[in-house]
């Protein structure tokens, strides 16, 4: 496969990661300063809609199975675009429907286009070396589309809840570019290979696979590491480093880092194996991220520093596991349907750091923009997510044999 391809192929996850951002990272902290919403109930949204959200995606997986996957992505695309921009433009009045029904409408749409798209990808690689890179072209570009969402609310309003409103203004014709260079340039169409098996019998023939049901183990417990922090990254840098006009820097610092580093984690997985490549990058991550625990107000540097570090080790949690996810869905010959239980999983992590974070901060006394709880808020961002990490890299090595695929 040329590289024109691959690259082609992946453009269209520069929009969708793009989006993604702002949806898990500056909404919890965007509708608490621009609307009021109490913590707790902000929390329980971001829980019910999410929760909702990852159980489609098995769903949504089984009919990447038996839909043009191009067909699918393209249409996907409109209720994305259409919810994006209705989530970030919140009325005055009714917030907590007006915030339900385009977590929705944005969610349907990214989770149908993001199955689909992936699915795809994993049809086009004819051996485990082609997804590999096709997966790291995805999240390559993917990677470019966070660090522009981390970058641009500072570039496009001096305020950081202005500029995040802003943000539903560059997605659409950003989407409308990638989608022409994507569904232009490669031609993906596949033929259902089980279009008579129900829902139900392609799930359990997934879960049936122990090499699948093991990686989805050692990633949720690596992506739960991942996605408190993520959750509570604005709340962090604003309250105990008392950095919020340097947030979206630090953000982009961490991504570009991410991005730099995928040529390499690539390279060395062609060499040593994607599973102790991947089981190395963790290591890199604890190291790197140990050290937040012990930072307060005015410690930039050494955050910037933290986030170099653990940003260089992202660029394997990207790329890796997806492309082992993309042959062993290929091996069963239903990439639909495992990169919908995979999505699910991804959604699960984050709805329950959302859901269990915020209201267990809220609970301990944390209040954001204040003094109060910040020892909380360090626990639960800098070293619970520690303890999920080690328990990830434990698990990774003692089943290395079982998740090496190579095909």
């Amino acid at each position: 496969m040329t590289a024109s391809r691959i690259f082609a192929y992946g453009a269209l996850g520069l929009p969708l990661a793009f989006a993604a951002l702002p949806i898990y990272v500056h909404i919890p902290r965007y509708y608490a300063d621009t609307t009021g919403l109490d913590l707790a109930i902000l929390g329980a949204i971001l829980l019910g809609a999410r929760l909702t959200d990852a159980f489609v995606d098995p769903w949504l997986g089984w009919l990447a199975d038996r839909l043009p996957r191009r067909r699918m992505l393209a249409v996907a695309l409109l209720p994305f675009a259409l919810g994006f921009t209705a989530l970030l433009n919140p009325p005055q009045n009714l917030v907590t429907p007006w915030l339900i029904a385009s977590l929705v409408l944005t969610y349907l749409g990214f989770s149908a286009a993001s199955v689909a798209y992936q699915a795809w990808g994993a049809a086009m690689g004819g051996d485990s070396v082609i997804r590999t890179r096709l997966t790291a072209a995805r999240e390559g570009f993917g990677l470019l589309g966070v660090v522009l969402a981390a970058a641009l609310p500072g570039i496009l309003a001096n305020d950081l809840s202005v500029g995040t409103a802003r943000l539903s203004w560059v997605l659409p014709p950003l989407l409308l570019l990638a989608a022409a260079i994507t569904l232009s340039s490669v031609d993906g169409a596949t033929t259902p290979r089980h279009p008579s098996t129900r829902m139900l019998g392609s799930l359990t023939r997934a879960l049936a696979d122990q090499a699948f049901v093991r990686l989805l183990v050692v990633f949720v417990a690596n992506g739960i590491a991942a996605a408190l922090p993520a959750t509570l990254f604005l709340f962090f840098v604003a309250d105990v480093l008392g950095a919020v006009a340097e947030s979206g820097a630090l953000l982009a610092l961490y991504f570009v880092a991410g991005a730099v580093s995928l040529p390499l984690w690539v390279r060395l997985s062609v060499r040593l194996g994607r599973v102790r490549v991947w089981a190395l990058s963790m290591l890199v991550a604890m190291l790197a991220f140990g050290w937040a625990a012990l930072l307060g107000p005015g410690d930039l540097l050494p955050f910037a520093a933290i986030c170099l570090a653990s940003g260089l080790a992202l660029g394997a949690d990207l790329a890796l596991p997806a492309a082992i996810a993309a042959d062993l869905g290929e091996r069963q010959e239903q990439a639909g349907v495992c990169f919908g239980i995979w999505n699910f999983v991804t959604k699960l992590n984050l709805a329950l750091a959302a859901g269990l974070a915020l209201p267990l901060l809220d609970v301990l006394g944390y209040r954001p923009g204040s003094d109060h709880g910040q020892t909380a808020l360090i626990g639960v961002y800098a070293l619970l997510p520690l303890t999920f990490k080690l328990l990830a890299a434990s698990l990774l090595w003692r089943w290395r044999n079982s998740l090496e695929i190579r095909s």
